[in-house]
C-alpha cells in the first residue's frame, strides 16, 4: 500500500514536471532552430534533468531496489531450503542404504550359519543312521555266525555219525571183525580232533 502511495506521488510529480517542460517548450516555439539547442533554455534543461535523476534515483532506490532484494533473499532462502532438504534426502538416503546393506549382511549371516548348522545336523544323523546300520549289520552278522556255527556243530555230528556207520562197515567188510558202536565212535573223535588243527592251519 505505502509503495503504491509512493509510486502515485512520484508519477504526479513527474507529470507536474512534464506540464511545465513543455510549456516552457511551448512558450519558445515561436523561435527558429531547436529549442533545446537554445543557450538560454540550458539552465532550465539541467535543473529539470538534476530533479528527474533525483526522481528517478529515489524510486529505484526505494522502490525498485528494495522489492529486487526482497525477491532475490526470498529467492535465496528457498534456495537454501532446496539445498537443505536435498541434503537432508541425500542424508536419509545414505542411512537407508546403510540400512539396507546391513540387514543383507545380517541375512547373509544368518544364511551361512543355518547352512552349517544343517550341514552338521546332516553329518550327525549319517553318522547316527551308518552307526545303527553297523549295529544292525554287527548283529545279522553275530545271528548268522551263530547259525553257521550250529549248522556246523551239527553237520559235524551227522558227520561223525555217518562216520561212526561208515568205520563199522568198513571194518567188519575189511576184518570180519564187527567193531561196536563206542569204539567207532572214539576212534572218529580222535580222528576229528587231529583234523581240526589242519583245518585251522
Amino acid at each position: 500500500m505505502k509503495n503504491q502511495f509512493k509510486i502515485s506521488k512520484c508519477m504526479s510529480i513527474v507529470s507536474t514536471m512534464t506540464l511545465l517542460t513543455h510549456s516552457a517548450f511551448a512558450a519558445d516555439a515561436g523561435k527558429p532552430g531547436l529549442p533545446q539547442l537554445d543557450i538560454t533554455t540550458w539552465p532550465s534543461q539541467i535543473f529539470w534533468l538534476i530533479v528527474l535523476f533525483a526522481i528517478g534515483y529515489v524510486i529505484m532506490s526505494r522502490i525498485v531496489t528494495p522489492r529486487i532484494g526482497t525477491v532475490l533473499e526470498e529467492r535465496r532462502k528457498r534456495l537454501d531450503d532446496d539445498l537443505a532438504k536435498a541434503r537432508e534426502a541425500s542424508d536419509d538416503a545414505a542411512k537407508i542404504r546403510a540400512g539396507y546393506e546391513e540387514t543383507l549382511e545380517t541375512a547373509r549371516s544368518e544364511a551361512a550359519a543355518y547352512a552349517k548348522d544343517a550341514a552338521v545336523k546332516a553329518t550327525q544323523s549319517l553318522d547316527a543312521a551308518n552307526a545303527k546300520l553297523s549295529k544292525k549289520l554287527a548283529t545279522k552278522a553275530q545271528a548268522a555266525e551263530a547259525k553257521l556255527a550250529t549248522a556246523r556243530a551239527e553237520a559235524m555230528e551227522s558227520l561223525n555219525a555217518v562216520a561212526v556207520d561208515a568205520a563199522i562197515a568198513a571194518t567188519q567188510h575189511l576184518t570180519g571183525i564187527k567193531a561196536t558202536k563206542a569204539q567207532a565212535e572214539k576212534t572218529v573223535k580222535s580222528l576229528a580232533k587231529t583234523m581240526t588243527p589242519q583245518e585251522s592251519n
